[in-house]
Formats: C-alpha cells, sequence, structure tokens
C-alpha cells in the first residue's frame, strides 16, 4: 500500500514540529518584554548538548512593552551562581532580527547565533541571555541548561 501525499504531508509535518519544538526556559528579569517563545536549534531534549566548534541558531520571540531605538544583546555561563560572559559574533539587537526602533506592543523576533569554541571545558552550566533596551533595562532575560560536549 502507497501512504497517500496528505499522510506524507501529515508526517512531515509532524516531524518539523518536533524538530522545531519551543525550549523550557526560566525567565530570568523581563521587565520592558514579555518572551513568547525560546528556540535553540539544534536542541531536541534538555539540558541541550552543546558540542564544541559548533554554532546554534537562538530564536527567542518577544513582545517589547517600551519604546526603545536599539538593543544589545549579552550572554553568559553560569555556574555556581557566578555569571561568566560568552562572547557572541553580534551583540547588536537591530542587526539580529529586530526592526528598530523598537515600538512597544509589537512582537520581534531576535535570532543569532551561540557559537561554542573548542576550547571551551566539557561542562555542565546555564546559559543565560539577556537583550537590554537603550536604558539597560531587560526586554528579555531567559536560561536554560545545557552540556557542553567534545
Amino acid at each position: 500500500m502507497v501512504p497517500s501525499p496528505f499522510a506524507l504531508l501529515l508526517a512531515l509535518g509532524a516531524a518539523a514540529t518536533a524538530l522545531a519544538e519551543p525550549l523550557r526556559f526560566v525567565d530570568c528579569g523581563s521587565i520592558d518584554g514579555s518572551i513568547q517563545e525560546v528556540n535553540v536549534s539544534p536542541c531536541p531534549t534538555q539540558p541541550c548538548l552543546l558540542h564544541k566548534g559548533t554554532s546554534y541558531s537562538i530564536n527567542v520571540t518577544f513582545a517589547s512593552k517600551i519604546e526603545s531605538q536599539g538593543s544589545k544583546a549579552r550572554v553568559y555561563g553560569e555556574m555556581l551562581h557566578v555569571d561568566i560572559p560568552f562572547p557572541i559574533p553580534e551583540p547588536d539587537g537591530c542587526k539580529s532580527g529586530i526592526q528598530c526602533p523598537i515600538q512597544k506592543g509589537h512582537s520581534y523576533s531576535y535570532l543569532n547565533k551561540l557559537p561554542v569554541k573548542s576550547e571551551y571545558p566539557s561542562i555542565k552550566l546555564i546559559v543565560k541571555w539577556e537583550l537590554v533596551d537603550d536604558q539597560d533595562q531587560m526586554l528579555f532575560c531567559w536560561k536554560i541548561p545545557v552540556q557542553i560536549t567534545s
């Protein structure tokens, strides 16, 4: 028996949805925005296994509660409640999918990359990702558990 094209489409749609499952995250102080969804790709299960020498796609959908001319991302690896800065290639939110100036009441898709360098230690930690507005207030802040691996 040959499956119908409709059945194939349903199966493909289900597979694509499974790959783009939104992550469970902790909101760590979003004041000037509200997070609707966080996606890290690829990260099919949590904690996310981050392989050294690989770059991961970050997509955060959020709604702004304020007006802001710009935004800036700060990323940390949190270990034992200590934030260690984690450099990213493009900290400017206006160059990361956000149409600036940011307008109150609008939703945005923030897109960026998280490169995992080969020299990073193999360790479990928390990734903390902040996006701040012109006044250094949090548009969003989220945390997820990760494990850096070879």
